[in-house]
């Protein structure tokens, strides 16, 4: 495709850029993100990959707008409260920039319909916070050779980290982890959330622009990628920490003797739902 001079203007402090320039620019414009969540963390994800020209945001959720998720979920206002989130981004994005096509998923993410809406897809970003949406994500993406940046907040805490497992080659085994192999064991969902945990509104804009970041990081093939780090945020101490994460060999999803073959061998408990922080 080529820019038109509205497009020029439009993205010129990316195309000023030489790692970006006019030729990323276009690529970002026919490139297809999936962001699961419309809420805290999807919100500013979603308004940064708008205002950026990617050209097509698959957004999926099942939820409608509530009064409580004001205080940190930026892509809603008041009016759209009642409304369902995915329709709410959809007319919001559409204000910032009409070079973006967004899919409204009003529906459950569930293992049947999972590996066909990721694999429609360039890059996934994850801002789901129950573990069940989280494990299906992960390997669906696994399955469908797809990177998957995934951020968590709770409280005044946010982490950050990009999965992409099925890019290890055997010159080095360690290399690219999965969720599975960084957190081997779906633990529990916690008994309490963010309703009665609580969350700094403007953390979720902090990792949710960091995601939005390492979206177009990937799509590009810029920079270093968050694959083997995974980056933890105390905000109230304004510090970043970075933990080095290594495939694990025993990995039953990505190891060389991986047990797990495709969504319906495994046992994701309840079918996941998309609460987003």
């Amino acid at each position: 495709m080529e820019l038109s001079d509205r497009q020029i203007e439009r993205y010129a402090r990316h195309i000023v850029l030489p790692e970006i320039g006019e030729e990323g620019q276009e690529k970002l414009l026919e490139s297809k993100v999936l962001v699961v969540g419309a809420g805290g963390l999807g919100s500013p994800l979603l308004l940064y990959l708008a205002a950026a020209g990617v050209g097509t945001l698959g957004v999926i959720d099942d939820d409608v707008v509530d009064f409580s998720n004001l205080q940190r979920q930026v892509v809603h206002d008041t009016s759209k409260v009642g409304v369902d989130k995915v329709e709410s981004a959809q007319a919001r994005i559409a204000e910032i920039n009409p070079d973006v096509q967004v899919v409204a998923i009003r529906e459950r993410l569930v293992r049947d319909r999972a590996l066909d809406l990721i694999s429609a897809h360039h890059v996934v970003a994850d801002g789901s916070d129950n573990f069940a949406t989280r494990y299906l994500v992960n390997d669906a993406c696994y399955f469908a050779k797809r990177p998957l940046v995934s951020a968590a907040i709770m409280r005044f805490d946010g982490q950050i980290t990009t999965f992409k497992a099925h890019e290890r080659g055997s010159e080095d085994a360690t290399a690219h982890p999965c969720q599975r192999c960084v957190f081997p064991t779906q633990p529990e969902d916690p008994k309490q959330g963010c309703a009665d945990m609580g969350v700094m509104g403007a953390l979720a804009g902090t990792l949710g622009a960091m995601q939005a970041s390492e979206v177009i990081k990937e799509l590009l093939g810029i920079g270093e990628s968050l694959s083997g780090r995974l980056l933890l945020y105390d905000s109230l101490a304004s510090v970043f920490r970075e933990v080095k994460v290594q495939a694990d060999p025993a990995c039953p999803l990505c190891g060389p003797e991986a047990s797990l073959n495709a969504l319906g061998d495994v046992d994701y408990g309840e079918d996941a739902r998309i609460c987003a922080a």
